[in-house]
């Protein structure tokens, strides 16, 4: 099962937050975050984990559905590290 947005909405109102307040709560974290890696920064959440933008170099590839050799631009990515706490959660030993 996948965790929708709307779903965090209905946990946050969960916890006494009114439905409008929980939809405002979410939405200025996630453009918190968002502006953050964009602007090229890492972002640390305490027993979550880390976003991290990474660099990647002009290089060449390949389209699988030709076989056409082509150059991919430089771009950013994000890319996601867990906490050990949270790892120890997901493999049953926290």
């Amino acid at each position: 099962m996948t965790l929708t947005k709307a779903d965090i909405i209905e946990n946050v109102s969960k916890k006494g937050f009114a439905k409008k307040q929980s939809t405002r709560i979410l939405d200025t974290l996630l453009e918190t975050l968002k502006s953050t890696v964009e602007k090229g920064e890492d972002v640390l959440i305490s027993g979550f984990g880390k976003f991290c933008v990474k660099e990647k170099n002009k290089r060449r590839g390949r389209n699988p559905a030709t076989g056409a050799d082509l150059f991919l631009n430089e771009r950013r990515i994000v890319t996601f590290r867990s906490s050990p706490r949270l790892r120890d959660r997901i493999n049953g030993k926290g």
